[in-house]
């Protein structure tokens, strides 16, 4: 009796989180595209999501793309697409601190250099609305988030989830962008 209680329990538990995180991991809110100053492209499984972003830039959409290199600068791959030819202007840059604030600090920068008013911000669907709440806290202009279409399975979904409530928790006792 107390087994089948517990399992019940750990059920409607289960059940619960995977419904409170429906909307923020697996159907975020993304925003159409629209021209924009620049399109910056965060780090994690990089390659299509760099190649995602420069392609919306090269549609017209921003001038400029800056990439995250968070695979490190001794990837060849990496090196590739940072000075490939394009028709927009491609930019790199290791975060510091490695994380999505880290990068959005970056962003801050550029955007004050730069004078940026509307970023366009690319990662993959499960970071969607976490990266806007960081990048938000960082960017005073308008941020449109667009995420990398990607296919994600069963495990990697339940990984996004644990990984994405752990970095939320840290963004928020962590508020401050310097």
């Amino acid at each position: 009796m107390t087994f089948r209680r517990l399992l019940v329990a750990f059920s409607v538990l289960l059940v619960a989180i995977v419904a409170a995180g429906w909307p923020v991991y697996v159907h975020p809110q993304t925003d159409p595209l629209r021209p924009a100053d620049a399109v910056v492209v965060l780090g994690g499984k990089p390659y299509g999501r760099f190649h995602y972003g420069i392609d919306i830039a090269e549609q017209g959409y921003a001038p400029e793309v800056v990439l995250s290199n968070s695979v490190g600068p001794d990837d060849v791959r990496m090196q590739q697409i940072c000075n490939g030819t394009y028709t927009v202007t491609v930019s790199c840059f290791l975060p510091d601190p490695y994380s999505t604030k880290g990068e959005a600090e970056e962003f801050k920068r550029r955007a004050a250099a730069e004078n940026w008013k509307h970023i366009i911000v690319v990662t993959y669907t499960p970071h969607l609305s976490r990266s806007r709440y960081i990048v938000q806290q960082c960017f005073d202009g308008e941020v449109t988030m667009s995420p990398n279409p990607t296919q994600e399975g069963i495990g990697e979904w339940i990984g996004s989830y644990i990984y994405q409530t752990a970095g939320y928790i840290k963004a928020a006792l962590d508020s401050e962008c310097s």
